[in-house]
């Protein structure tokens, strides 16, 4: 008992009535919410154990990460803290210069003045303004250009000045250069500490044009004035080197300022100019299609001699009119009426009076009289290539229209080609659409020998000797003789002038069923004995009343051009 009791006494320990109820009163007064007054138990292993297995994790993942951005992606963070440091900057090159044949400046480069933007120049980098030396005369020629371009992140897109229209975008690799890199070396703060050039710019090549500005300018004045004055549309008009294919000028009007479209043009006037019914951004003379009436009777009169059809002796009588029996009805003849009674022709005189009624029958034939038929007439006008792009140096061209049976029954299956509408044909009405350029370009055949050249906007270094065609020298000189009786005593009379010998040819198309409204063509050549350039001219939807048009316009530039420059019409 003795040895039992103290075992016991010394496993367990008495607890003393006092102790009790100190706790049960917590005199201490113990925060009991902040565990005050309790005994602490002590913290487990598996707890030790789990916070050790975290801490392990945690270090692992943090020495992997190291190592993929030490090691795996260390060379490309490291030229992203380059790149931080040293940014790239764009240096941009001068467009080159744009001349006339004479090297008079058309486009060029100046610093923007002072308080204008295109946002701010483009925030801290420079380039040149582009400044063009005409309003809107030019316009067509050169085109427009568009400036370098930043996202909303302030990076550039688009580093270059680039080409937008005209001989701006045609010659755009020539004229933009390439543009060159600074580099900026900045501090954590952002300044620049340092810069150097990596590449330097390289400048664009100069073009000079075949165009002479003075020239081109007068035509512009001269069809302007005349659209005013008598109510044309518009017009447009070609000058073109005979031998080279070089244009002295390219006018259509009206225009668009080049510097308006430069220079950013307001939505008002956009909305002006896109609505506007002489649809100003037209370059009529390679966009404009026109019929062409008269103007093709030369075309017609190679088919008809080279085909043998007639000689050029032998006279057609014009009372004013071509009346065709119908068949079914023989009281009421089908007339085909010319423009006045000319008495009895030959080639020569019907192409200086520009007769109708002859025409007709070698086109169309009449009686004993045979003509070329519409499948002729279509060969001899594709033969110069009227209707066919010409491959010149600008962009928007575009192709006419040579009627055919197949054309017609094409658009209009129902209705058979008919006999009147070959003769319709033969004096350049119904279906006949051209370009001014297309025009200019097959009288310029006529006039050096039966050769069709490329038009050309840029003088060449060589002249390319273009497409021979296969047409007797007696053929042509019997058309170029008739076309100098019109300026001699025929409907080209306006251009009889001292200055210089020029061949001719007019042109009246009516539009339109009421025929209320006309286009107004010349075309021809000078000098007459030494052929040197050809012309083009129409001036678009007038009065059919007005007695004044295109002659009129050359008639004024030849007078002008006798005094400042007359070493063109030499």
């Amino acid at each position: 008992m003795f040895f039992s009791h103290r075992r016991r006494s010394k496993a367990v320990r008495d607890i003393a009535p006092d102790e009790i109820f100190l706790d049960s009163h917590n005199s201490p007064r113990f925060d009991q919410d902040q565990f005050e007054g309790r005994i602490e138990r002590p913290i487990g292993r598996r707890a030790v154990a789990g916070f050790a297995i975290v801490c392990a994790l945690s270090i692992i993942f943090l020495l992997g990460r190291t190592f993929v951005l030490q090691v795996v992606l260390g060379d490309e963070y490291h030229e992203q803290a380059e790149s931080n440091r040293l940014a790239n900057t764009i240096i941009f090159a001068e467009r080159g210069i744009i001349y006339d044949r004479t090297g008079a400046p058309l486009a060029w480069n100046e610093p923007f003045d002072e308080g204008t933007t295109t946002e701010t120049v483009l925030a801290e980098n420079t380039f040149a303004r582009r400044r063009y030396a005409t309003s809107t005369v030019l316009s067509h020629v050169l085109g427009f250009v568009r400036y370098p371009k930043k996202d909303t992140s302030g990076f550039y897109f688009q580093e270059e000045i680039i080409g937008a229209g005209g001989i701006e975008k045609e010659y755009d690799r020539i004229l933009a250069g390439t543009p060159g890199t600074k580099i900026l070396e900045r501090n954590a703060l952002g300044d620049v500490i340092s810069e150097s050039t990596v590449n330097d710019p390289r400048a664009g090549n100069d073009i000079t044009l075949s165009i002479d500005q003075e020239v081109e300018v007068r035509l512009a004045q001269a069809m302007e004035g005349l659209a005013e004055r008598v109510g044309f549309r518009g017009g447009a008009s070609v000058i073109l080197d005979v031998k080279t294919g070089e244009v002295l000028a390219l006018v259509s009007v009206p225009g668009v300022s080049s510097q308006t479209l430069t220079d950013g043009i307001p939505d008002d006037l956009y909305s002006t100019y896109s609505t506007d019914s002489a649809t100003p951004f037209l370059n009529r003379a390679i966009a404009g299609r026109y019929t062409p009436g008269s103007i093709i009777k030369p075309f017609v009169a190679v088919g008809a001699l080279t085909e043998g059809l007639i000689s050029p002796e032998k006279e057609i009588l014009s009372t004013g009119a071509l009346e065709v029996p119908n068949p079914y009805d023989p009281a009421h003849p089908t007339i085909f009426r010319d423009w006045k009674a000319h008495g009895l022709v030959d080639m020569r005189r019907a192409l200086a009076v520009s007769s109708n009624v002859y025409f007709f029958e070698i086109g169309g034939g009449f009686n004993d009289q045979r003509g070329l038929g519409i499948a002729g007439l279509e060969k001899y006008i594709r033969l110069f290539k009227i209707g066919n792009t010409t491959g010149i140096d600008l962009e928007g061209e575009v192709e006419g229209v040579v009627p055919s049976i197949a054309w017609k029954a094409k658009l209009f299956p129902d209705d058979p080609w008919r006999v009147g509408d070959t003769y319709n044909t033969s004096i350049g009405q119904y279906g006949l659409q051209a370009t001014p350029l297309q025009m200019v370009r097959a009288v310029a055949a006529i006039a050096n020998g039966g050769t069709l050249v490329t038009p050309s906007l840029v003088r060449k270094t060589s002249v390319n000797g273009g497409e021979k065609l296969s047409l007797r020298s007696d053929v042509l000189t019997v058309v170029r003789e008739g076309m100098r009786g019109a300026v001699l005593d025929g409907t080209a009379r306006a251009l009889n002038i001292s200055a210089v010998e020029i061949a001719g040819k007019t042109g009246t198309a009516e539009l339109g069923t009421a025929k209320e409204n006309v286009n107004s063509w010349v075309m021809g050549f000078w000098p007459y004995e030494k052929p040197r350039f050809a012309f083009a001219t129409v001036m678009e939807q007038g009065p059919a009343t007005n007695l004044v048009g295109s002659a009129a316009v050359m008639r004024e530039l030849f007078d002008w051009m006798s005094i400042h420059t007359p070493e063109y019409l030499k």
